[in-house]
């Protein structure tokens, strides 16, 4: 009888694998481009529609606070470096966060009449002294007040019956659709458009941004951007993982009146959290029917707590390394709950982060096994999370391999046992034939990726690339333009700062960047300065680290 060939299946990929998944799972299954509901293919791009921005001023004038004002007076001052015209005219605050470093970050939306420019913010960096010491982001240099008819004729709720059709939406939502007002650069034009984001579980889950043309109701443009009791007390309490680990949790006691004590996945131990909670599925497409997972006893030891167990356990694992590392409560960094849904769909071979909570399928038993067993799936996927507060990058082209690089550095950083993603999730048959992992940061080459599709693009035999001469020129309907199969550039340059400088120092500069430097279209080449200032913010201008973070870069090159 011939031996079954694995191939690790493209269901997996939104986090960890390769794919042209919905946008931000980490494993999710790819989207044929054939189906309705799939990318646009790639088109022509105005390169004046999203310029870098980056003046690094060591002579800065000083300021007598670091307040907004000061920094649109800066920015007012200095037009010839930053190539920003009419800057108190043309930007609005976004928001002014001081660090732990004691620098204050003044972000800016480029906006025309009052209405935001999609993806355009500039950032300005004032250090402890007030002085302005950078400034970096993206701008629309296309964009004149008189070039943009900024008014709408088509109502809000006529967009969002348009999105719901465009991407064959169900009739239950996971929740309320929203919808901004938005100038979208596409194409070369710059649109007045409706930003609707549509959210939903089913047989092919979607975390939909749907730009719907605000005069005439066309789409313009989409993208799927899923990233693949009465009375409580939390006490202790015990469980058997999917490995059979055994795992100590933080669990909920719950009064009813019919069933008496029982307890809950719920952990409200952490204070400023709100809560830990981890969600049985049923194996149905749909969260309608989802429950708080509730047990007789303390102990959660059958087959099938296995799977809600480890994903509880490695929910506190993933939270107590961003608060006891960076400082950070929770993905939003003010305390939201972390909702994990587990035991989704039938035979699902993925997991997901859908904006909202992350979703863990059970696997098909052939590639696949229960998917909340991986710790760096957990922290990937709760990473899309963090990312989705913070840099909030565009999960296409080169902004969405950001988006899923990021998630794997961070993945091999909290589960640091290696620097391999997705180890312990791999079926015994799927191992058996050689395939023991989804990617590898250490040696991208070494895996081969899953997807005929994606090869074709290739220039180095189909396996993950490593250095920019092997990047996937793809279009955006292909793996969202190489979200996942890129990604393994910009991990290997991770992989070989880490080797030089351990992965403490690595977590606290790509933390930094992600919160401090990086806007939502940035590129690879906005990584790399964002990611060396940060070594240079915290460990010094001259310092091994910055040397270690530009050769990193090199090394894979990015220049």
């Amino acid at each position: 009888m011939l031996k079954k060939k694995f191939i690790v299946p493209a269901v997996l990929s939104s986090a960890l694998l390769v794919g042209s998944i919905p946008a931000s799972n980490v494993f999710a299954k790819p989207v044929d481009s054939k189906v309705a509901n799939s990318v646009q293919v790639s088109k022509k791009w105005n390169e004046k529609a999203s310029v870098p921005v980056f003046v690094k001023d060591r002579l800065a004038e000083k300021f007598s606070s670091s307040n907004p004002s000061n920094a649109l007076n800066y920015l007012k001052k200095n037009e010839g470096k930053t190539g920003i015209k009419n800057p108190d005219k043309k930007l609005k605050v976004k928001d002014t966060q001081k660090d732990k470093l004691g620098m204050t970050h003044v972000r800016f939306n480029q906006s025309i009449n009052g209405v935001d420019v999609e993806g355009s913010e500039v950032i300005v960096h004032f250090n402890k002294n007030n002085e302005v010491v950078s400034v970096n982001g993206r701008i629309n240099q296309t964009i004149a007040d008189d070039a943009v008819d900024t008014t709408a004729s088509l109502s809000s709720d006529a967009a969002l019956k348009a999105a719901l059709s465009s991407v064959n939406a169900p009739e239950e939502l996971t929740y309320e659709p929203t919808s901004e007002l938005v100038v979208y650069p596409f194409e070369g034009d710059n649109h007045t458009a409706y930003k609707v984001n549509v959210n939903f579980m089913g047989d092919e889950p979607g975390n939909w941004f749907v730009f719907v043309d605000a005069n005439t109701g066309e789409i313009i443009d989409k993208y799927n951007g899923l990233m693949h009791a009465d009375e409580m007390k939390t006490q202790k309490g015990a469980g058997k993982g999917v490995h059979g680990a055994h795992r100590e949790l933080h669990i909920t006691q719950v009064k009813e009146p019919k069933s008496g004590t029982q307890f809950a996945l719920a952990d409200y131990s952490h204070n400023g959290l709100d809560g830990i909670l981890t969600y049985d599925a049923k194996n149905d497409n749909s969260s309608s029917n989802d429950t708080l997972y509730v047990g007789n006893s303390a102990a959660f030891i059958g087959d099938y707590d296995r799977a809600l167990v480890d994903a509880h356990y490695n929910s506190e694992k993933v939270y107590d390394y961003y608060l006891n590392e960076h400082g950070r409560n929770s993905l939003d960094g003010e305390g939201m709950a972390i909702i994990s849904k587990v035991h989704y769909g039938n035979n699902y071979n993925n997991a997901s982060w859908n904006g909202r909570w992350m979703t863990y399928g059970d696997g098909d038993g052939e590639f696949f096994i229960s998917l909340s067993a991986g710790l760096d799936v957990a922290a990937h996927e709760m990473t899309h999370g963090v990312i989705t507060h913070t840099a909030n990058l565009v999960y296409r082209n080169q902004s969405g391999a950001l988006n899923e690089s990021f998630a794997d550095v961070f993945g091999a950083l909290v589960d640091d046992d290696d620097w391999e993603m997705g180890e312990e999730i791999m079926a015994p048959a799927a191992k058996a034939d050689g395939v023991t992992r989804l990617r590898s940061l250490s040696n991208p080459n070494s895996v081969v990726v899953s997807n005929a599709d994606r090869r074709a693009y290739s220039t180095n035999g189909g396996v993950y690339p490593a250095h920019m001469d092997e990047f996937y020129n793809m279009p955006t309907s292909v793996d969202g333009g190489g979200v996942h199969v890129n990604s393994s550039i910009t991990n290997h340059a991770a992989y070989l700062i880490g080797q030089e400088i351990g992965r403490h120092k690595l977590g606290q500069i790509y933390y930094r960047a992600i919160s401090v430097y990086l806007t939502p279209n940035s590129d690879f080449s906005d990584a790399r300065k964002a990611i060396v200032q940060s070594a240079i913010d915290i460990y010094g201008e001259g310092s091994e680290e910055e040397a270690a973070a530009a050769a990193g870069f090199d090394s894979v090159g990015i220049y």
